[in-house]
């Protein structure tokens, strides 16, 4: 199973349309895209969280109940076309939805981490507001294949 995404490779900044406004974006989501999942998935479900330090695993994007047979997301996707039955949920702004970089000034490149779970579970009913913390547990047990990758972003 790998993930990929046509807007920055692995290990290198995510351009400045994909953060947000205060920090000069448009707050669009990146693509991102996956394939050879394992046998056996039913759904897939994606996190996107800041790990630095500062941010203390800042959630930019939670989405759940993507089908199974879909293999990405379109830039610009979240909010307004996202797969039929895909959910998303509330990110650490309290927005439904992507949210993207905006790490505090003088802080360093902050990494973002793109990660897609390959679930063994048709859907999950998680409310809008779960935490990160909760969507690992919701998902830890049915978790068949994941794969991550990570995009900077620093001011």
């Amino acid at each position: 199973m790998y993930v990929h995404s046509e807007a920055f490779p692995d290990g290198s900044s995510i351009p400045v349309v994909y953060t947000r406004p205060r920090v000069g974006g448009k707050n669009v989501s990146p693509p991102i895209s996956w394939a050879d999942l394992p046998r056996g998935t039913r759904s897939i479900a994606l996190s996107v969280v800041d790990i630095h330090p500062v941010a203390r695993r800042w959630v930019h994007w939670l989405v759940i109940n993507i089908p199974k047979d879909c293999s990405g997301l379109t830039e610009g996707a979240s909010r307004k076309a996202m797969p039929p039955g895909a959910r998303e949920l509330r990110n650490s702004f309290g927005d439904l939805g992507y949210g993207g970089p905006q790490p505090p000034a003088g802080t360093g490149a902050h990494p973002y981490v793109f990660t897609v779970y390959a679930l063994d579970l048709d859907r999950l009913d998680l409310p809008d507001d779960t935490t990160l913390d909760a969507f690992m547990k919701a998902i830890k047990t049915h978790i068949i294949g994941q794969a991550s990758i990570t995009g900077y972003f620093g001011r």
